[in-house]
């Protein structure tokens, strides 16, 4: 059984900078493509924003449109980890971000549906 958790979340100030952190366990990493999401609150988990993904390989990264520019993905398959590095935040990238593996392709996909595993989440609350 695949496990992922995230760290890195807490509160800063609009402007800031934050580093997510996604460390699996269980599984080989370097057979799921990776996804990053996005909950804010009061949305249901169906409502999950996907903010941007990462091939198995690492070579092919895709973000959202309201994200890009501002957040990084990355990926380091020798430490099981994946990265999310978010820059310029704003009061709207309030939310629980989860990561999420998916076994079975080799690209990332926007649909949430089609990932298999999900961390717990890790909170970012970005002040005006």
């Amino acid at each position: 059984q695949v496990q992922l958790v995230e760290s890195g979340g807490g509160l800063v100030q609009a402007g800031g900078s934050l580093r997510l952190s996604c460390v699996a366990s269980g599984g080989t990493f370097s057979n799921y493509a990776m996804g990053w999401f996005r909950q804010a609150t009061g949305k249901e988990r169906e409502e999950r924003e996907f903010v941007g993904g990462i091939s198995r390989s690492g070579s092919r990264i895709n973000y959202a449109d309201s994200v890009k520019g501002r957040f990084t993905i990355s990926r380091d398959n020798a430490k099981n980890t994946m990265y999310l590095q978010i820059s310029s935040l704003k009061p709207e990238d309030t939310a629980v971000y989860y990561c999420a593996a998916d076994p079975t392709r080799i690209f990332s996909t926007p649909n949430a549906k089609l990932y298999t595993y999900w961390g717990q989440g890790t909170q970012v609350t970005v002040s005006p």
